[in-house]
């Protein structure tokens, strides 16, 4: 059996409809269902069981989980809370913090591999500088430090186990399958709501210098699937390599729509100003020391087959505004 937390989430949902196509459908779903409509990111997938993610931990901390599920083949730990805008510190250290470890330790002990998400957040407002060394992580909100915290324990443990234990850092992932994030989603997601409800694309003022390292879905995929495949372990940067910025991905959007709607200028609010990340770009070194060297969706291909999807797809169930 598979285990997907926040199976039913964007990146997922994804993993599992690549399980699927290589023939893995004894997968267990492991998620928060209150967002109910995050229900049709599962509908065209195979599982072979979904389990409330409360009830997961309180089985697994009590040792039912053993009698529930045998022979584990992998668990791909992406449940979290992925607002970069909570402060519920309690909340997101238990969520996103403490969840993880315990989830951690049991695979641990029973030898399971355990590839998790991390985020790129943990680098703070500017990824410019090199990013092999610790000193150059710098949280800036509390949700990049539950994701950092757990990385510094990982780091603390790794020398001392044997089984698999992979830490990917997601920079700006984008493609289908994200609508139920609402203000999280991508821009470019944000961008075909806007131009779709024949709305002006808004940016925030100086987007030119405002830049991130935009990766399809699809490879953040491969690499879960590669890294478990080849019993990867670390932590690793998952982006491109390359940083694009807000203005460059407007105009590939408003280009593939063929629309010439202006763009609205916004200033950043104040309530993320001081917590916004204005440029990131993963460091490619490890992970290509590692063994991965498949080549990226390009950016502009990557855009428009996004877009194309979601011009084929109903995407209104989820009531986003």
């Amino acid at each position: 059996m598979i285990i997907v937390t926040g199976g039913a989430g964007f990146i997922g949902c994804n993993i599992i409809k690549a399980l699927n196509k290589i023939s893995y459908n004894n997968i267990l779903v492991v998620d928060n269902l209150k967002n109910g409509r995050k229900y049709k990111n599962l509908t065209n997938l195979y599982i072979s069981d979904y389990m409330d993610k409360n009830l997961f931990i309180k089985n697994l901390l009590n040792n039912s989980i053993n009698s529930y599920i045998k022979d584990i083949d992998v668990v791909f730990h992406e449940g979290a809370c992925s607002s970069t805008t909570e402060w519920n510190g309690k909340y997101l250290m238990e969520n996103n913090y403490q969840y993880s470890k315990d989830l951690l330790i049991y695979c641990i002990k029973y030898n399971i591999p355990f590839i998790y998400a991390s985020s790129a957040s943990v680098y703070g407002k500017n990824t410019s500088m090199i990013l092999s060394s610790q000193k150059h992580e710098q949280p800036i909100n509390i949700y990049s430090y539950s994701k950092y915290l757990f990385d510094q324990y990982i780091r603390t443990i790794l020398p001392k186990v044997t089984s698999q234990v992979c830490g990917l850092r997601y920079f700006n992932v984008y493609g289908p399958y994200e609508a139920h994030k609402g203000n999280m989603a991508s821009i470019i997601f944000q961008l075909y709501k806007q131009i779709k409800n024949k709305k002006n694309p808004k940016l925030f003022t100086g987007s030119k210098q405002l830049q991130r390292d935009f990766i399809h879905v699809e490879d953040i995929v491969d690499i879960n699937l590669w890294a478990w495949s080849n019993n990867i372990s670390g932590i690793f940067d998952c982006g491109t390599g390359q940083s694009e910025s807000f203005d460059s991905i407007t105009n590939i959007v408003l280009s593939s729509l063929n629309s010439n709607i202006t763009i609205k200028y916004i200033s950043i609010p104040k309530k993320i100003r001081d917590h916004y990340q204005v440029f990131t770009q993963a460091n490619l070194s490890q992970l290509k020391k590692a063994g991965y060297h498949k080549q990226f969706i390009n950016i502009n291909q990557g855009v428009r087959q996004y877009l194309n999807w979601l011009s084929c797809n109903d995407i209104d169930h989820y009531n986003i505004q």
